[in-house]
């Protein structure tokens, strides 16, 4: 029935295959819209007919990879022919064409429903600092909807669109994901243009994508994904296709003496969860020190960035001191005691905080952190409007700081049936390694088989020791661009041994001879750019040189051997069966 369709990708391409046209989505599109009775959600509707009209020029399905998917956009966006408010009518104007990224997306053949409610001028997380209104939690109507992007990601999970554009400077497009139960995808900075947005920070601001699952918000991400030469801060970030992610990733979780609930104890035991399943999974989970990640989420909200925000609305400050919500107006006022000495300043602390995080992540591949730290209801803002939004912003707020790519996924609801979610963060131009993980904390997006050849401009490079993912030398690979494609054996005909020296401690694979006894080794492929091939050939050591190894498959691929000299010392650990077997062995103490 189309009252109960579920709006996912996969669910309306099969209903699509089976008949359904596009003018009887948007028309049940509208019903739902009709039905949800929250005025709140939606600032600007398009006309029903112009949809329709819309729908049906798009005739027959086609190869458009966002064909007749239904989208919302927050309206600090522009929308050719509708008005832009920021969620400030004394703001508003109306868009003459649209923004670059709603320009990509509807050429993709997607369907533009309507603008929603935003916190005013995209400043808060709380989804309440509007004149318009508070949309409802899709879950709990008494918890606020999170902001500042409360509008899109109410409409998702609602079920009222597939998908929806968001913005996400301090965490508006992970946290309302996260009260709302849906996925937030943040990308890097500057992967997706901000041409056509209004914008709140604009050196740390992103369109972010909000949808039900996230190989849906990466399909969106990967659609939008562009060099905009139009945009100053835009960037030609990469947008692979998923793969399943390594099998063995590190990664970096807040040490449990810094982890900060405030007093939600449910929350606390959603995110030990969370960590026992990507840890049962095969992934090794590393506390590390958060403090140079708080302090720099503190510094968000203190110094340049405040200053920032306050460039966007000056004038309209001083014209028309309160056409600004109340709370908009006090965070943003701030700015203006600021002077460029203190600019400086925290640029200056940021740097310094920038090294200390990236030491805190040296050797691990990515962070996983709770989205949110607890829950607020709409009462908590009512009694104090700044204390909870500040907290809310514990596990965000120093994401762009940082420059890493994030994504907000859901996980088993609380022990009293509120939403999970934890957010997964890695280093920028990795949004594929953030999504592709997310299926793992995901029971109905799996990500297919991987691709067994590389793309066009990159080489298969197949490892067997320290290079494997969660392993010493595996961001030799990834500081590289290298990424996973899938984990394989070698044909049974190779002998494999722990070669002497170290650390890193090394393995070296060595076909046997006619004759001899040989096995199946482990093993990943790895595609990497040919443009690093060279660099990383550089840094491989005798006796390792890289030759044609037979996979168990009937395949071959390039990767690392060793000389038959060099096996001087080593020893032979080919009954293992694979270098993870033996640093098993290793931990256990049961090496020689």
């Amino acid at each position: 029935m189309l009252s109960s369709l579920p709006f996912t990708f996969a669910a309306l391409r099969a209903a699509y295959d089976a008949g359904l046209r596009p003018e009887d989505l948007v028309a049940e599109i509208y019903r739902r819209i009709a039905a949800a009775e929250d005025p709140a959600i939606f600032l600007h509707l398009r006309p029903q007919d112009d949809v329709l009209a819309e729908a049906a020029a798009l005739g027959a399905r086609t190869e458009q990879t966002l064909w007749g998917l239904p989208f919302a956009i927050k309206d600090n966006m522009d929308l050719a022919g509708a008005p832009t408010t920021a969620a400030c009518p004394a703001f508003a104007y109306d868009a003459n064409e649209d923004g670059f990224v709603l320009a990509r997306l509807r050429a993709a053949g997607a369907l533009v429903i309507g603008k929603t409610n935003l916190d005013q001028f995209a400043t808060g997380l709380v989804g309440v600092r509007s004149p318009y209104g508070v949309p409802k939690n899709a879950l709990d109507p008494e918890i606020v909807p999170g902001g500042s992007s409360s509008g899109s990601a109410v409409a998702v999970a609602r079920g009222l669109v597939s998908f929806s554009l968001g913005t996400d400077t301090a965490g508006s497009g992970r946290v309302p994901a996260a009260l709302n139960g849906i996925v937030g995808l943040k990308p890097s900075l500057g992967a997706l243009s901000a041409e056509g947005l209004v914008p709140a920070c604009r050196s740390l601001d992103t369109i972010s994508v909000f949808a039900s699952n996230s190989r849906d918000a990466y399909e969106v991400f990967q659609t939008a994904c562009a060099f905009d030469p139009l945009d100053p801060y835009s960037a030609d970030l990469p947008a692979p296709d998923l793969s399943p992610p390594p099998p063995a990733l590190k990664i970096g979780v807040p040490a449990p003496e810094s982890l900060e609930f405030f007093g939600d104890h449910a929350q606390a035991e959603m995110f030990a969860q969370a960590l026992d399943q990507l840890s049962q999974a095969g992934h090794q989970i590393t506390p590390i020190d958060f403090t140079p990640f708080y302090e720099t989420a503190q510094m968000l909200y203190e110094g340049a960035w405040v200053a920032e925000r306050y460039t966007v609305v000056e004038d309209l400050m001083t014209r028309d001191p309160g056409a600004l919500y109340p709370a908009t107006a006090q965070v943003i006022g701030a700015a203006q005691e600021l002077s460029a000495a203190d600019a400086f300043r925290g640029i200056y602390r940021l740097k310094a905080l920038r090294r200390q995080a990236e030491a805190a992540m040296d050797g691990l591949d990515l962070l996983c952190v709770p989205s949110i730290p607890c829950f607020y209801t709409l009462a908590d803002l009512e009694a104090d409007p700044i204390t909870p939004n500040s907290n809310l912003g514990t596990y965000t707020n120093f994401v762009n700081l940082l420059d890493l790519c994030g994504m907000a996924v859901p996980t088993a609801p609380r022990r009293d049936g509120r939403p999970g979610s934890v957010t997964l963060l890695a280093r920028a131009g990795q949004d594929a390694l953030t999504a592709s993980l997310a299926a793992v904390l995901e029971s109905d997006t799996p990500i297919p088989a991987a691709q067994k050849s590389a793309p066009e401009d990159a080489f298969v490079i197949a490892v067997c020791g320290a290079h494997m993912s969660g392993l010493p030398l595996n961001s030799e690979l990834t500081s590289r661009g290298g990424r996973f494609l899938q984990a394989v054996k070698t044909a049974p005909q190779y002998r494999f041994y722990a070669l002497k020296g170290g650390p890193p401690y090394r393995p070296g694979l060595l076909r046997h001879a006619q004759g001899e006894t040989g096995a199946a080794i482990q093993m990943e492929l790895w595609a990497l750019p040919k443009s690093a091939f060279g660099s990383f050939m550089a840094g491989i050591p005798a006796p390792l040189c890289i030759g044609t190894i037979a996979l168990e498959n009937g395949q071959s691929a390039q990767g690392f051997l060793v000389e038959p000299a060099g096996l001087d010392g080593a020893e032979d650990i080919t009954a293992l069966g694979g270098w993870r077997a033996y640093l098993a062995r290793q931990s256990q103490g049961t090496a020689p």
